[in-house]
């Protein structure tokens, strides 16, 4: 019987070399991902009112340090790969070599968003009801990297779509045979988002769902399949709590904080959204440039109008002094 499965890129996919700079494969993963929230979420507001660029103006602010907070969540429950008795420091911050966790990235990138939001006058929930679809956008297309890094999957499986990870590979298991194929849990969290965002979407529309509880969703969607995924992936360096994992604790904490927060912002806006503005920045309407240069058209013909008619009464009345007839003295 013919054995199928998914053979690793070569290690030398993971990066190249463009002059003096080494491009990461990893990185370009994430940057894309990036870009493509960002034009997902920019079209959400849109449709609200938002200016263009208001996106990209929150997320500068967020996507620093959501980068930040992912490589600390990374470090912290991971700190016996970095602080050890000869490490190399420097490598805590090596975010290019892979290890940056979604759940710090959230931590990080939701105190970006909320100075962002203040700055640019959006309703910090609304921006994150826009947002929630597109990060999963964004995660799918950040898991590549991990594909490319040789990281991220499962326990070993026999199924047709295993995972190939070569024994010379440093996430390679000690004490396991070569040729081994693993549960690729890249390509499984890749499917659930892209899934999520269909049921997202049509929840959203269904139900007209806001003040933050399309995030909420988001939180229970993503934190229910995580923590499925983190329960069956090969990470023997994580921290672990009552024999549980980081994070899959990190997972239970944000199912029960989307409960909360959808619960919540229902009990307290049962009212339809209006407005994505927070009080007193919403935006002045929009000037209709040719609207107005048609009023002026009209206001200057009308005055035109106005002024012939001026001139031929006053014509008229200078054509009757002409030719009225002149009446002689009286007693001639």
């Amino acid at each position: 019987m013919l054995r199928t499965s998914i053979p690793s890129p070569p290690p030398e996919w993971a990066q190249f070399h463009l002059g003096p700079l080494t491009i990461h494969t990893y990185a370009l993963c994430i940057l894309a991902g990036i870009v493509a929230a960002l034009l997902m979420t920019q079209r959400r507001l849109s449709r609200h009112g938002a200016e263009q660029g208001t996106a990209l103006d929150i997320v500068i602010w967020a996507v620093p340090l959501g980068i930040g907070g992912a490589r600390f969540y990374h470090v912290l429950t991971h700190g016996s790969d970095y602080f050890f008795p000869g490490a190399n420091l420097w490598n805590v911050f090596a975010i290019w070599d892979g290890g940056n966790a979604l759940y710090g990235s959230l931590l990080g990138g939701a105190v970006g968003a909320f100075i962002g939001c203040r700055t640019t006058g959006i309703r910090f929930w609304s921006f994150a009801d826009a947002l929630a679809p597109a990060m999963l956008v964004a995660q799918s297309l950040g898991r590549f990297g991990n594909y490319f890094n040789h990281e991220l999957f499962g326990l070993p499986t026999t199924l047709p779509w295993g995972l190939e990870i070569l024994p010379t590979d440093p996430m390679f298991p000690d004490n396991t045979a070569a040729g081994t194929l693993f549960h690729p849990l890249f390509l499984y969290e890749i499917i659930w988002n892209l899934i999520g965002v269909g049921v997202i979407l049509l929840l959203e529309r269904r139900f007209w769902l806001r003040w933050g509880r399309v995030f909420g969703l988001y939180l229970v969607w993503y934190g229910l399949g995580r923590s499925w995924l983190e329960s069956i992936r090969i990470d023997p360096t994580s921290n672990v709590l009552f024999g549980i994992p980081a994070n899959v604790w990190a997972s239970f904490v944000a199912v029960a904080l989307g409960i909360v927060l959808f619960v919540l912002q229902k009990r307290h806006h049962p009212e339809p959204e209006t407005s994505i503005f927070r009080d007193g920045r919403t935006p002045a309407p929009a000037v209709n440039e040719d609207a107005n240069a048609d009023a002026d058209a009209d206001a200057d013909a009308d005055a035109d109008a106005d002024d012939r008619s001026v001139n031929d009464a006053g014509s008229t009345a200078n054509q009757s002094d002409v030719h009225r007839p002149t009446m002689a003295p009286p007693g001639t």
